[in-house]
C-alpha cells in the first residue's frame, strides 16, 4: 500500500474531493493542514515547492498538485 501525504487546507473543495476520492479505493493517509502547522506550510513551500492545495507526496517521492484525478489514479496504480 502506498504512503499518501495530502496537504490541505480549511475550504479547500478540492481537497475535499480528493479526500473522497482516496476513501472511495480505500487508501490511508495523513492530512497535513498548512493553517494550522507552519512546519507544513513551510516543507510544502521550500521541500516539494508547491503554494496549491492539495498537494500530494506518494512515497516519499511522487508529488501531484492539485487534484490531477489521471495522475493519481496512475500513481497509485488504480485502473
Amino acid at each position: 500500500m502506498s504512503n499518501i501525504t495530502i496537504y490541505t487546507q480549511p475550504d479547500c473543495p478540492p481537497c475535499e474531493i480528493a479526500k473522497l476520492f482516496l476513501n472511495e479505493y480505500g487508501f490511508t493517509y495523513e492530512l497535513k493542514d498548512i493553517k494550522k502547522d507552519n512546519k507544513a506550510r513551510n516543507e510544502l513551500i521550500n521541500k516539494y515547492q508547491s503554494y496549491s492545495t492539495p498537494t500530494f507526496v506518494i512515497n516519499g517521492e511522487t508529488v501531484i498538485t492539485g487534484f490531477e484525478i489521471e495522475k493519481l489514479k496512475e500513481a497509485l496504480n488504480i485502473e
